[in-house]
Formats: structure tokens, C-alpha cells, sequence
């Protein structure tokens, strides 16, 4: 007998879902019977949704949308309205990493990082929770931290201080929003294999002692307890929960999914 899908009845929109951890977590809520809305600043992210509406059979929309640009995030959620009329869950993913000494890291790099990683999470959280109030009676954010919001790492000072910042953002609003019913947690991934962590390969292999490609992760990968880097579906696992009426008494949270990296 098959199990129900656990999202049936369900709009869950997914930013940053071009590809990587996004990508993965719109396939996984699509498997489990949401309507998902993915959101990209590549056009490509509409043929991404047409592939992940035809492997899974759910309904998908791609929308193009820069979350530092409030215009296209207002459009965005516009868009979700449009063709769903409701939305439920919001997974703020998008994000972006540079890797730099301090003396080479410049303020552009910095202003980047930042506009990307909680600019955006505020942007995407004030668009949508409109919508979600009118139309949700079990609303969910959803906010991507890091194991850099548990402690920061060498050459990574402004990655750090926006996945921090993005875990203050969750507490702050997740108090804002508990009258509504609308619960605000984080999730803070550890090594998933994806284009991100083999440019972090890459460039902290080469300022950290001229590692060769792979070598850095390979050495960082023995360490985590539980043996190995983490999946697209480890991380949709967790998110799945948190957007479960299952998860309704638990909010202000920052979650690791890290195989025992970070044990805080």
C-alpha cells in the first residue's frame, strides 16, 4: 500500500532552487505532493520546474527573481498568488559564498554575500507573509543558516556574520509571527555535495596549504561524526518535518543537519 504524501494540499515556494540543496528540496516536497514554486536568478529555473512537475507529477511554477531586489521579489510572490492563491511554506535557500584572506576581501564581496544571505531572507519573509496570513492556516518559514552561524571559519568573515544574522532574523520574526500561528525556524547544513562546496574545495584547499581538488573536503568529510557529507534529501528531510503540522509547537529554532559537525 502506498503511504499519503505528507504535502498534498500544500504551495511551498523554494528560493535559490535552480540548482544544489534548492534544487533537491522543491524535488523532494514535489515527491511528497506540494504544488512548489521554485525561484532562481537564472532563467533556467523554469525548465528546472517543468522537469521536477514532470518527474513527480506535482504542480510547479519557475520564476526568475534576485532576492536582493525587492522588485522581483514582490513579482515573485505575485506570481505565487497568481497561480496558486495560497502559499504555505516559504524555504528562504538562496545563498552565496566568497572565500577571501581579509586584506583581499573587498567591500563589494561583503555587501554581496550579505545582500544575498539575510537581505534576501528579510526581503522573501516581508513579501510573503501577507499572503500566507490571508491564506494558510499552518504558515511556515523556512530560513537556510549554515554551520557558519554556529561558528565562523577562517576567510569566510562575511559568510559567517550573514548566516549569524540569519538566525537572529528567525528568532526575531518567529516571536512576531507566533500570534498567527505561522512557526519561523532555521536550518544549518554542514557539507552537502553540491557546485557551492567545490568552490569551497577549491579555494580553501588553496589557501590553507595547496590542497589538490577534493583532498581539503575528503580530510574535513573523515572528521564528521556519522562518516560522511550530507545529501540534498538529509537536508529536505529535516524541512519536511519542520513543515509538517507535526512540527506546530516548535519555533525560534536553529536545526543542524551536519552528521554531528556542530553538536549546539
Amino acid at each position: 500500500m502506498t503511504s499519503p504524501r505528507r504535502m498534498t494540499n500544500k504551495v511551498v515556494a523554494v528560493t535559490g532552487a535552480g540548482r544544489g540543496i534548492g534544487r533537491g528540496i522543491a524535488e523532494r516536497f514535489a515527491r511528497e505532493g506540494a504544488a512548489v514554486v521554485l525561484a532562481d536568478r537564472e532563467e533556467s529555473v523554469r525548465e528546472t520546474a517543468a522537469e521536477v512537475a514532470s518527474a513527480s507529477g506535482s504542480p510547479t511554477l519557475g520564476v526568475t527573481c534576485d532576492v536582493t531586489r525587492e522588485t522581483d521579489v514582490r513579482a515573485f510572490v505575485d506570481a505565487v498568488e497568481a497561480r496558486f492563491e495560497r502559499l504555505d511554506v516559504l524555504i528562504n535557500n538562496a545563498g552565496t559564498i566568497t572565500i577571501a584572506p581579509l586584506d583581499d576581501l573587498t567591500l563589494d564581496a561583503w555587501n554581496r554575500v550579505l545582500a544575498v544571505n539575510t537581505t534576501g531572507v528579510f526581503l522573501c519573509t516581508k513579501a510573503a507573509v501577507p499572503l500566507i496570513r490571508r491564506t494558510s492556516t499552518a504558515g511556515r518559514i523556512l530560513n537556510a543558516a549554515s554551520g557558519q552561524a554556529r561558528q565562523g571559519f577562517i576567510y569566510t568573515p562575511h559568510y559567517a556574520a550573514s548566516k549569524f544574522g540569519v538566525i537572529g532574523l528567525t528568532q526575531s520574526i518567529a516571536k512576531e509571527l507566533a500570534p498567527a500561528g505561522i512557526t519561523v525556524n532555521a536550518y544549518c547544513p554542514g557539507i552537502v555535495g553540491s557546485d557551492m562546496w567545490a568552490y569551497n574545495d577549491r579555494e580553501w584547499g588553496r589557501l590553507l596549504g595547496d590542497y589538490q581538488p577534493g583532498e581539503l573536503m575528503a580530510k574535513w568529510i573523515e572528521d564528521i561524526p556519522l562518516g560522511r557529507a550530507g545529501t540534498n534529501d538529509d537536508v529536505a528531510n529535516l524541512l519536511l518535518f519542520l513543515a509538517s503540522d507535526e512540527a506546530g509547537y516548535i519555533t525560534g529554532q536553529a536545526v543542524n543537519v551536519d552528521g554531528g559537525m556542530f553538536m549546539n
